[in-house]
């Protein structure tokens, strides 16, 4: 449904996608909720008639979250969710958004005009609310209770058909220290340096895990490339090396130990989604492994 003014009960809605982020933010303009591992599930009840769709509007069956929501006090409703298991046998849906309400869309409101909306639903097992988190450091919470992560919403944002930046997902890291071996010019407006190459020993190898190119303010952007112009040599250091870039690329000594989050490792044995966390002074290059949880 691209059109918000319709009045007759849609078929079907794009559901609204959240933006990969690695920045780290709170602000009384974002409302942080859990990141659900399940079934991204929209429900649409009209009259008697309840429908689950995947994402890919794929029919969902499961018998006792429809025949909760037709039980709801409300003649038509679409609600976005996720199904998870809450048990080996049960299966609870998780709504945080209303996208229909009683013949009109709820689209174009603010999210918290939504979820307000949301909140006089009084929801009973199998269908439960998704709560605030108000920790002053959300995704740090999520980390230390094992979760996937927390999605950060746009208080003001209305319910968009696509992947949005007002629905940012903070997913939990790891974090690894590893060793310089290389840098990459900088593109654009960037200054001093693109991306570290960096890598971890593995006995007698320098393995190459990958780029970092995100985590730096100006001044260390400047100070680090002052620091490896000085330990450039012709040749790359890394011993085993697939996917090293071929132009605007400069070798250093490994020297410089630098501490990293990511999301994790690829298949591939690449770092995904890595961020600079900063410089490590107190560890040896050659006790840089690669660590396993």
């Amino acid at each position: 449904m691209q059109n918000q003014e319709t009045t007759s009960f849609p078929e079907w809605v794009v559901p609204m996608a959240a933006t990969l982020t690695q920045e780290r933010f709170t602000g009384p303009e974002w409302i942080f909720e859990r990141k659900l591992d399940g079934i991204r599930m929209l429900a649409f009840k009209n009259g008697t008639d309840v429908k689950l769709y995947s994402r890919n509007r794929l029919l969902q069956h499961y018998p006792a979250v429809a025949e909760a929501i037709a039980g709801l006090p409300v003649r038509d409703v679409i609600f976005d969710g996720e199904a998870a298991w809450d048990s080996a046998s049960r299966i609870a849906y998780h709504i945080f958004d209303i996208l229909w309400l009683e013949g009109r869309s709820v689209m174009p409101l603010p999210f918290d005009e939504r979820r307000a909306l949301l909140k006089h639903f009084r929801l009973r097992a199998p269908l439960a609310h998704v709560p605030e988190i108000t920790d002053n450091k959300p995704w740090e919470r999520a980390c230390s209770e094992g979760w996937e992560g927390v999605i950060a919403k746009l208080r003001t944002s209305p319910y968009e058909h696509r992947r949005s930046p007002h629905w940012l997902k903070m997913k939990c890291e790891a974090t690894q220290e590893l060793v310089v071996g290389g840098f990459t010019d900088p593109q654009g407006s960037r200054v001093g340096l693109g991306a570290l190459l960096v890598g971890y020993f593995d006995q007698d190898d320098f393995v190459f895990a990958g780029k970092v190119g995100t985590g730096f303010d100006t001044k260390l952007l400047l100070d680090l490339r002052a620091r490896l112009d000085k330990l450039e040599i012709p040749k790359a250091p890394f011993t085993k090396a697939k996917g090293l870039p071929r132009i605007r690329a400069h070798w250093v000594l490994p020297e410089i130990v630098v501490q990293v989050a990511f999301i994790e490792w690829t298949v591939h044995g690449k770092l995904r989604h890595p961020r600079l966390l900063g410089i490590r002074h107190d560890k040896s290059p050659r006790e840089v492994v690669r660590e396993t949880w």
